[in-house]
């Protein structure tokens, strides 16, 4: 059933009421022939009934000038001094926070010269369509020709279950105190239809990159798969804790947890700092793998010779040192013997 929307009564409405009231019917009878209830027949006669009773046409127009005055006129409308100030302002490439900061500190006692930012924005986006709305849109950062809200509500497609923060990864992860802590990420080939896995050592800065199958690369059963064989094949000490995103190809970290014994950490939405090893290690392996090429048809070995090759360049974090050596020696001191990764 359909709920119903009020709707004040018409011109023609209030004229059949002025009939029923002279032909003497009651309120509930005139109520029924308008399809309305009776209390909106009692409260309008109550409102418009005046010394000779009730008009029909004194209660239309009492009902249009209270419609007319029932909301004032914006501060900042069209033709206003104040609207001409925010358009120059606009004109000089100004934005409507700092127009509306501006202006508060022209005018900190009187209010009726100030406006905030979110009323130019309306202002601006409730224009008429036309060659005023289409230059003021223009004048701002971003030239959106359509407004969106502040809040735009929480997103929930692709969200992970279960994941645990990167905000109670321990302390010791962080400082890069001992090694064993990974971040890992995805570098996309052309129209995002072959990746490349890629997985960095916090402390040594090793690297390590995993073949992904072709097509559907980022699906989280084949990241699973092909994450787990790599990193089982690192002595267990050194499989501590994987830092990620919040890609959608990890929403199996549980599984992975289970199978590797690396407890996997997530970081904030829009937060590529918080695993800045990674994210520099990406740009490197972009000058071997750049941007719109098909990964696909890489292997295994040639990704572990690429891995080679930049684990074998010196580091200025590291002293000068190269991951594997650094690498090497945290194995040593843990009693395992050096081994190759790959």
């Amino acid at each position: 059933m359909n709920k119903r929307v009020y709707e004040q009564l018409s011109e023609s409405e209030r004229q059949a009421i002025a009939l029923g009231l002279q032909q003497g019917q009651s309120m509930r009878a005139i109520a029924r022939a308008l399809g309305r209830s009776a209390s909106t027949i009692s409260r309008e006669i109550e409102r418009n009934s005046g010394g000779s009773g009730y008009s029909s046409k004194p209660a239309q127009q009492r009902c249009e000038r209270n419609r007319r005055f029932a909301r004032p006129a914006p501060k900042l409308h069209c033709g206003s001094a104040l609207f001409e100030r925010v358009c120059a302002w606009l004109r000089q490439r100004w934005s409507p926070q700092q127009i509306a900061g501006h202006l508060k500190a022209l005018h900190p006692h009187d209010r009726s010269q100030r406006v905030s930012h979110e009323s130019i924005y309306t202002c601006i986006y409730a224009q008429p369509r036309g060659a005023l709305k289409k230059e003021l849109i223009s004048c701002l950062r971003l030239a959106q020709a359509k407004r969106w809200p502040r809040s735009k509500g929480r997103d929930r497609r692709g969200e992970i279950a279960d994941l645990v923060s990167i905000h109670v990864r321990p302390p010791e992860v962080h400082e890069r105190i001992l090694p064993g802590h990974w971040e890992g990420d995805l570098i996309k080939g052309a129209a995002n239809a072959s990746a490349i896995g890629t997985l960095v050592e916090r402390t040594t800065r090793l690297v390590i990159l995993v073949k992904l199958p072709h097509p559907n690369p980022a699906t989280a059963a084949h990241v699973l798969q092909a994450f787990s064989d790599k990193l089982n094949q690192i002595a267990s000490p050194m499989r501590k804790s994987l830092t990620y995103d919040r890609g959608r190809e990890m929403c199996a970290h549980a599984q992975l947890t289970e199978r590797t014994g690396m407890a996997v950490y997530f970081c904030d939405p829009h937060s590529p700092w918080q695993r800045g090893s990674n994210e520099n290690t990406n740009g490197l392996l972009r000058q071997y793998f750049p941007k719109g090429t098909d990964l696909s048809g890489y292997t295994q070995e040639q990704l572990d010779a690429v891995a080679d090759e930049l684990n074998g360049r010196p580091r200025k974090t590291l002293g000068w040192r190269t991951p594997l050596e650094v690498f090497a020696q945290h194995l040593t001191s843990l009693d395992l013997q050096p081994q190759s990764v790959h």
